[in-house]
């Protein structure tokens, strides 16, 4: 036993070694998270994960409360990040209002009572309905007025539910000025522009990115009232794209580039067979949808700038005319794209409503779905190996359970 335990340990050691060697060969690693509410917890798992393994990213983007993850994450040093969005997530998965006091007792009673996938969705149900009638401490009230008494434009009259809580729980653990320093981790949200329609990324490198960019990424009406920005009024992000991947592979000059893609809805999923069924697939092909369309489509621009890179090679000297290379350089560099896109894989106990059942048992569960799913990739060094750079991109698709 000993022996075999020591040969174990070995073992491990080199496939923690291979693993950062080919990491470092990265000069951009970003971790990419999508929106999608109260599943938003499984992302926390994955980063902890990458941080326990040592592999800290340079540059995080969110949309929605991948936002809002992402700059817990970049607005807070390594060593206290973990902590922070425990904190964080333990504060809105309690009830807001009236509805606290019943639901610790609601808890404490289910402690009690032995695990069934029954109860697993009656609980996930209560939290879902708690979250509609009360809200969530930290994050959002209910108003206690129908906004559609008003007319007058304001928050009041244009969303069901204040989020000035939100503001002050970043404010408390967020620390903006550690966001916006040169040498912080880079940090990008996105957000949509409610009068033109237009998507904007806000980002550390060229905005100074305060708790109203946060906001105005997790503003998803009409739950949420926009968040105006110079002048400007915002909507989350998630309803044009939910995920920022895009941005990460177009940004440029570009580098050699490992991305971790996070998403929170399963584009592939079963034939509806009720209702409910029928509800959570649309929400799943509605907002995972984007993400696939993103990574084909950087597969075709890289094979296109493959094929430039032999024609070229085949006119004489093997060059282009020097009027021509300032227009062609963004298409013949021959950095390469490796995406490891986790999923989230939901529970047989979540339904139509998963993305705002903050209850503290469900949202465990899915930071350690996200711990699993991570640690269970970080074991096979050879998916982070640079990819082919006459191919230039390779894409890995990691799902719960699949081995």
């Amino acid at each position: 036993m000993a022996v075999r335990k020591a040969t174990t340990a070995k073992g491990t050691a080199d496939n923690k070694d291979a693993l950062h060697k080919r990491v470092a060969r990265y000069p951009t690693v970003a971790l990419v998270l999508q929106g999608g509410g109260a599943l938003g917890a499984y992302q926390c798992g994955v980063y902890q994960a990458l941080h326990e393994a040592g592999i800290e990213p340079n540059w995080i983007a969110g949309i929605s409360i991948g936002a809002i993850n992402a700059a817990l994450i970049a607005g807070n040093p390594p060593e206290h990040r973990i902590d922070v969005l425990d904190g964080f997530w333990n504060e809105i998965c309690q009830p807001a209002g009236n509805a606290a006091l019943p639901a610790l007792w609601v808890r404490s009673l289910l402690t009690m009572m032995p695990a069934s996938p029954g109860l697993e969705a009656w609980t996930a149900s209560l939290s879902a309905i708690a979250a509609l009638w009360q809200g969530q401490q930290g994050f959002f009230t209910t108003r206690p007025l129908s906004p559609f008494a008003l007319s007058d434009g304001s928050p009041a009259a244009t969303s069901f539910y204040d989020t000035s809580a939100l503001r002050g729980t970043l404010e408390r653990r967020i620390d903006f000025d550690r966001i916006n320093a040169k040498a912080g981790m880079r940090l990008t949200v996105g957000a949509v522009d409610v009068e033109s329609g237009g998507f904007r990324y806000f980002d550390s490198t060229r905005d100074r990115i305060g708790p109203e960019h946060i906001m105005a990424s997790a503003a998803l009406p009409p739950a949420f009232p926009a968040v105006r920005i110079d002048g400007r009024d915002y909507w989350d992000g998630g309803l044009v794209s939910n995920t920022p991947l895009e941005h990460v592979l177009d940004e440029w000059p570009r580098e050699d580039t490992l991305a971790f893609q996070v998403d929170l809805w399963n584009a592939h999923g079963p034939r509806p067979k009720t209702m409910m069924d029928v509800l959570e697939r649309a929400k799943d092909i509605q907002y995972s949808s984007r993400t696939r369309h993103g990574t084909d489509a950087v597969a075709r621009t890289q094979e296109l700038r493959a094929t430039l890179t032999k024609l070229i090679n085949q006119l004489p000297d093997g060059k282009l005319p020097d009027e021509l290379k300032d227009a062609m350089a963004p298409w013949l560099d021959d950095r390469v794209f490796n995406i490891l896109h986790l999923i989230y894989k939901a529970a047989p106990c979540e339904e139509q409503f998963k993305d705002y059942a903050f209850g503290q048992t469900i949202m465990r569960a899915h930071w350690d779905a996200g711990v699993r799913d991570t640690a269970l990739t970080l074991k096979n060094p050879d998916l982070f190996a640079l990819p082919d750079r006459r191919k230039g991109f390779t894409l890995h698709d990691v799902r719960r359970g699949v081995e």
